[in-house]
């Protein structure tokens, strides 16, 4: 796809001569090369679909439709004297791209220049991954850096445009970001689209010693800018660096076609990178084709051609109105289908009030599916949450679960309003909630950082979800992913627990039949990783972290802290040990709370979360506790003893004031 302007022979011949210049310096740990060509070069680690094409790194394959490829320098490059050192060697990159969509309106993805400790990142997807990151809520933390030059914009990654060069610390949402262009000499900014097909200069330094990433880019002709386009300093990057590591690129598609490619590069740790020859790349355009008809044939030939068009989009029509009613006369209700909710929409009906299920109306997706965001002919808002299932027994099954669901009613749990059946496809219509989740006001919005009445509010509001599945319904519901970002907020903040994507319901009494562990990093229950059932005690587990982190400001894993207090859980056991929880209190909102009720809230995180599921509250004495009341069923002191697993030297819990 795409058109290449040939150059001379001669010029061809000397970018040929010039690729040969890959060079490694006598000195064992300097690395050294530079590319002007691919040509020839045949020691290059090429991963799935990266290939050299002619004289140019091709990163995908057009035809894949998930399609994703990687291109490394053969050897590791050396970053650490040793493991243990803390000294970090710098390193200096430049290279040409070029980004050519085969349609200019489709989505962008574009690429990534990757620092990584292995070639093959675990859980790795195509999309709008790069090919490097997973999609899970919390990935593993390995050692990998990205600088990405992105081209499309993705609002469930925080994205501020589509058009933008970010710093990945081995998470698809850039730990900073700008907008792609370059200053010029009066120091004005000039914006630089990177998906023209034109080619595009980037330099990239790495300070070691300071921690920083300077990232320049610019269209080939134009000198190298003196002000970097980003600059990114911070003392984590250190967290993400081995004593080796490879450097290369990597970059991924899906359905839109998208020829990212590398036309040059060079790469020094020991200094300056060489500079690269522009003069002879090959530059690559959209296809085009000239005519010297006249305008008279051309309008004729435009006239003829609507016309057959509309002949066929008309036969076209008639025939899909027709092959339509038989779908829908086999898409009638089936009888177990009857067991189910009252209201079914029509898939007509969630299309439009989605936007056909458009990129701009996805509000994000998980391991079940994706969410979008929809208005109803009514004028009502509501979620639409897509769930796709392999065979039709399986729909069944699952429909039997969260029909059950659709039937639970309480103030503190997102409402299911129906549900749409396209073959194995499965819409649910939930109430949509307009203030998100509530680890976006936790972490991600200090502007409007939550306050801890409101933080308060809403941790009883979901104790009083959550007692509900456990002990108000005539079964008993396992949510088995409480976590933060499943607690969503109405229009007044009021906490309300979703996503029963994962829940599992059983009677009374029975053990679940389930034997897959499902849930999120750093929420799971420790009898999890031995016996595969999920109980109360395990959501009440979830539910003390929740605690923890609404309490602390702190989600439950961190990598940017010091060893000691990455698992919150373990960082705040050991300050109640030295009688200092209090220390674990958010500082952020300081002041704003009666330090008895936080340390109370906190005792209690830490109660839920014990190791011994026999020794965890129940959600009533939970709820009792949060409202100030007197625990239902236990005692205060047993909730006391469960903290630290027992002794009369444990603290008393006090219950907190009323709500």
């Amino acid at each position: 796809m795409g058109v290449v302007k040939e150059h001379p022979p001669a010029a061809t011949v000397v970018a040929i001569l010039l690729h040969l210049s890959l060079l490694v310096t006598p000195s064992v740990s300097a690395v050294e090369f530079a590319l002007n060509s691919f040509a020839g070069v045949s020691n290059l680690t090429l991963i799935k679909d990266a290939r050299v094409d002619v004289s140019v790194i091709r990163m995908t394959n057009d035809s894949n439709q998930y399609s994703y490829g990687r291109a490394f320098y053969p050897v590791k490059i050396p970053m650490k004297n040793s493991s243990n050192s803390s000294r970090i060697s710098s390193f200096s990159t430049s290279f040409v791209f070029s980004i050519l969509p085969q349609i200019a309106t489709s989505p962008g993805f574009g690429l990534a220049f990757v620092l990584c400790n292995t070639t093959a990142p675990p859980g790795a997807l195509a999309s709008q991954y790069f090919g490097l990151f997973t999609n899970a809520t919390s990935p593993s933390v390995f050692p990998l850096i990205a600088v990405e030059f992105d081209t499309g914009q993705n609002p469930e990654f925080n994205d501020i445009d589509d058009n933008h060069i970010g710093i990945d610390l081995n998470n698809i949402e850039s730990a900073d970001s700008t907008p792609a262009g370059y200053y010029n000499a009066s120091g004005a900014f000039v914006p630089l689209r990177m998906r023209t097909g034109q080619n595009i200069r980037a330099w990239i330094e790495f300070d070691g010693e300071d921690l920083r990433f300077n990232v320049t880019v610019a269209p080939v002709g134009v000198p190298r800018p003196s002000r970097p386009t980003l600059s990114y300093r911070d003392a984590a990057i250190a967290n993400y660096v081995s004593s080796d590591m490879y450097v290369g690129f990597s970059a991924s598609k899906t359905n839109w076609i998208e020829a990212q490619r590398v036309l040059a590069w060079s790469f020094s740790d020991s200094g300056a990178a060489r500079e690269l020859n522009t003069t002879n790349l090959p530059v690559f355009e959209a296809e085009s084709s000239s005519s010297s008809l006249s305008n008279g044939a051309i309008a004729g030939i435009v006239i003829g051609c609507w016309t057959f068009v509309v002949i066929i989009v008309s036969v076209l029509y008639l025939w899909w109105r027709k092959k339509r009613g038989r779908e829908e006369e086999d898409e009638e209700m089936e009888d177990w289908e009857l067991e189910y909710w009252p209201h079914r929409y029509s898939y007509e009906e969630l299309s439009s009030a989605t936007g056909e299920f458009g990129r701009e109306k996805l509000l994000g997706s998980g391991g079940f599916g994706r969410v979008y965001r929809g208005i109803l002919s009514n004028k009502t808002e509501v979620a639409v949450k897509c769930v796709n299932h392999d065979s039709k027994q399986g729909l069944r099954e699952f429909m039997a679960e969260i029909s059950s669901m659709g039937r639970l009613q309480h103030k503190n749990l997102v409402q299911m309003r129906g549900w749409c059946r396209k073959g194995n496809e499965l819409m649910l219509v939930y109430d949509f909630m307009p203030n998100g989740s509530l680890n976006k006001w936790v972490f991600d919005r200090p502007e409007n950082l939550l306050g801890w009445e409101k933080r308060h509010r809403i941790l009883v509001d979901v104790a009083e979800g959550l007692n509900y599945l456990h002990h108000g319904w005539d079964q008993v519901v396992i949510h088995r992913d409480v976590k933060s970002s499943n607690i969503l907020l109405d229009s007044d903040m009021r906490g309300k627990l979703g996503d029963f994507g994962l829940a599992k319901l059983y009677a009374h009494g029975e053990v679940p039949n389930t034997t897959r562990v499902v849930g999120t990093l750093g929420y799971l229950a420790p009898e999890l990783a031995t016996v595969a059932s999920p109980t109360s005690a395990s959501d009440v587990y979830s539910f003390g972290v929740v605690l923890l982190e609404v309490a602390c400001g702190r989600r439950p894993i961190e990598t940017s802290v010091a060893e000691e207090e990455v698992v919150l859980i373990d960082w705040v056991r050991e300050l109640y040990a030295k009688g200092c929880a209090r220390e674990a209190a958010d500082a952020r909102i300081r002041g704003e709370y009666d330090e008895g009720d936080m340390e109370m809230v906190l005792k209690l995180g830490l109660a839920c979360c014990h190791p011994d599921p026999q020794r965890r509250p129940t959600m009533k004495e939970v709820v009792a506790l949060l409202l100030g009341e007197d625990p239902p069923e236990a005692p205060r002191k047993v909730l006391s003893d469960l903290v630290r697993g027992g002794g009369d030297e444990a603290p008393p819990l006090q219950p907190s004031p009323p709500v």
